[in-house]
C-alpha cells in the first residue's frame, strides 16, 4: 500500500495507548517507506496536526469505541485519495476520509447501514474493504473477537460511495473464549486475495487459538461437559453487557463485568489452556 502517494510501499498499523490518567484510545500508526528500507513508525496525523482518533463522550460513550482494532486503506469515496476505514472494540466502523498524499480529515464519520450504525455480530471489528461478490463495486468484510467472518454487501454500484447492508455469515463464529480444532477461533482477523490463481477471491483468517486440557483429577469428557455449562453463563453475561446502558447509570455494566471476571476465572476449577493462534485458508468454490 501507497499511502503518501511517492511510489514506495508502506505499512499500516492499528494500536491503542493510554492518553492522559485514564482514557484510551485508538491511533493508527504508518511505516513509510524509503530507499533504504523503512522510516520509523509514526502516528497518523489529520489537516489540524492531531493524531486521529475516534472521539467519545464522556458520560455517554464506552471507552471501547475510541480502542482501535484495524486500519483499512481504500479510495471509499471515489475521489482519488486513500481514505480509512477503521474498526473498533465496540464492533462499529469510522470513516476518515483522505485529503491526499497520505493526509486525513481529523473527525471521523460513523459508517451506517439503514440508518443506523453498521455493526458486526460480536465485538472487534476488522474491516477489509473489497469486491467480494465481484459486481464492481466495494463491499466490506470483517472478524470479530467472536470469531467467523462476515460479509456487508455494498449496493450503491460501481463507482459510488458504498451504501452497505446488515452483515451476514460467511463462516460461522466460534464464540468468545470457545477453543475449536477444526476452524478459526475467537479473535478473526481477515485477509481477502486470491491465494490459489484460479480467479476467486479466497479467505485468510487469522485467530487466537485455546487449547484446553482437563484439570488434574478430571477426564477430558468430564470437561467438555463442565465447559459447555460455564460458557452458556459467559453467553448469557455477554449478551446482558451487550444491553446494558453506557451513560448516566454505570452501575449495571460493572456489575455485569464483575460477574464475568468472576465467571471467567472459575475455569481454572475444570480446565488450563494455553494460548496460540492459527492461520486458515478457505478457498473459494
Amino acid at each position: 500500500m501507497d499511502l503518501n502517494g511517492d511510489g514506495k510501499l508502506d505499512i499500516l498499523s492499528g494500536s491503542y495507548s493510554r492518553m492522559g490518567a485514564a482514557t484510551m484510545a485508538g491511533l493508527f500508526h504508518v511505516i513509510y517507506g524509503s530507499e533504504d528500507g523503512f522510516q520509523k513508525a509514526q502516528s497518523l496525523v489529520g489537516t489540524d496536526k492531531n493524531p486521529l482518533i475516534i472521539p467519545i463522550v464522556e458520560g455517554k460513550d464506552r471507552i471501547t469505541k475510541a480502542i482501535c482494532t484495524r486500519p483499512t486503506a481504500v479510495d471509499w469515496d471515489h475521489d482519488g485519495d486513500l481514505d480509512l476505514v477503521v474498526g473498533n472494540f465496540e464492533g462499529t466502523f469510522y470513516l476518515f476520509r483522505g485529503k491526499g498524499k497520505g493526509t486525513f480529515a481529523p473527525s471521523p464519520e460513523l459508517i451506517t447501514c439503514e440508518g443506523r450504525e453498521l455493526r458486526v455480530s460480536g465485538a472487534h471489528s476488522d474491516p477489509f474493504a473489497v469486491d467480494w461478490d465481484g459486481d464492481g463495486d466495494l463491499d466490506l468484510v470483517s472478524g470479530s473477537a467472536q470469531g467467523g467472518v462476515e460479509w456487508s454487501e455494498n449496493v450503491a454500484g460501481k463507482g459510488k460511495e458504498p451504501e452497505l447492508r446488515l452483515f451476514k455469515r460467511l463462516l460461522k463464529a466460534a464464540g468468545h473464549g470457545i477453543a475449536a480444532k477444526d476452524e478459526p477461533s475467537s479473535s478473526t482477523r481477515v485477509w481477502v486475495d486470491d491465494v490459489n490463481g484460479d480467479g476467486k477471491l479466497d479467505l485468510l483468517v487469522g485467530d487466537n487459538a485455546i487449547i484446553n486440557h482437563p484439570a488434574k483429577g478430571l477426564s477430558e469428557a468430564e470437561m467438555l461437559e463442565k465447559k459447555k455449562e460455564w460458557q452458556e453463563k459467559i453467553d448469557a453475561v455477554m449478551a446482558e453487557m451487550s444491553k446494558a446502558p453506557a451513560a448516566e447509570d454505570r452501575r449495571p455494566r460493572a456489575d455485569l463485568s464483575k460477574k464475568y471476571q468472576e465467571l471467567y476465572r472459575s475455569r481454572d476449577e475444570f480446565m488450563t489452556e494455553e494460548r496460540t493462534g492459527y492461520v486458515w485458508l478457505y478457498l473459494r468454490k
